[in-house]
């Protein structure tokens, strides 16, 4: 269970750096993630679990909203999660802690037991695929599509 959450919030950490480095404004690039912390975290059944994470986020930019996140993780080619969170909008120029309630299901076909070597191991073969809606405060905003994205590279 703790490797599922890991695999959350590593999923999220993603989400957040595609969206800064996505949005085409100069200052959005120095976006930074100061401190990751979980408020809690509830297993809804033995193939699922809801969590709100705490995000340090230093933002010199104007103001993001991120909405629609939703995409999958991938083990070796196959799909094991499905990760969905709520939106979050960073506030112009500013270093705060915001709040974001996400949930992590495991799909058809995988077991918690058929995912032990992935808990034994390193997130490498980890993969997400992920699509937000991402958008300058006021402005129109786009549809982000991310395939193929090496989770372990967002662990280091």
């Amino acid at each position: 269970m703790k490797r599922i959450v890991h695999i959350a919030k590593i999923f999220v950490l993603g989400l957040l750096a595609l969206t800064a480095t996505s949005c085409g404004v100069s200052k959005v690039k120095d976006i930074k993630i100061t401190s990751v912390d979980f408020k809690y975290i509830t297993p809804t059944s033995s193939r699922s679990l809801d969590a709100v994470l705490l995000l340090g986020i230093d933002n010199p930019a104007p103001a993001i909203n991120v909405s629609s996140l939703e995409g999958t993780v991938s083990y070796g080619g196959r799909e094991i999660a499905i990760v969905t969170a709520e939106g979050i909008e960073l506030q112009k120029k500013s270093n705060q802690v915001y709040e974001l309630p996400c949930s992590v299901s495991l799909v058809d076909g995988v077991s918690l037991l058929s995912l032990l070597p992935i808990f034994a191991g390193s997130a490498e073969g980890l993969t997400a695929n992920v699509k937000l809606h991402a958008a300058i405060k006021n402005g129109p905003g786009t549809d982000l599509v991310f395939n193929d994205l090496n989770i372990l590279n967002f662990t280091r």
